[in-house]
């Protein structure tokens, strides 16, 4: 396996992780309950919801960083 291969696995990886975090995601539209105010009154963040904030955006780095890596040419064929 060459470099390229690797990377392009990790790529691979991180896009597919990435789908499946973003899908795991709560919903952060209101909706219509945000009209009368009520939608502050439950809004407290828990320790998973960071911690699942803080591990999207890290594969999304990674994601977009291969992303111009792989574009650009930077590896070896």
């Amino acid at each position: 396996m060459t470099v390229t291969n690797i990377v392009q696995i990790v790529w691979a990886l991180a896009a597919l992780g990435l789908i499946v975090l973003v899908l795991l995601h709560s919903p952060k539209g209101d909706g219509i309950g945000a009209i009368g105010g009520q939608a502050q009154l439950f809004s407290s963040t828990k320790s998973a919801e960071n911690t699942l904030n803080r591990v999207t955006w890290a594969l999304t780095v990674i994601f977009l960083g291969l992303t111009v890596v792989l574009s650009a040419g930077w590896l070896p064929k």
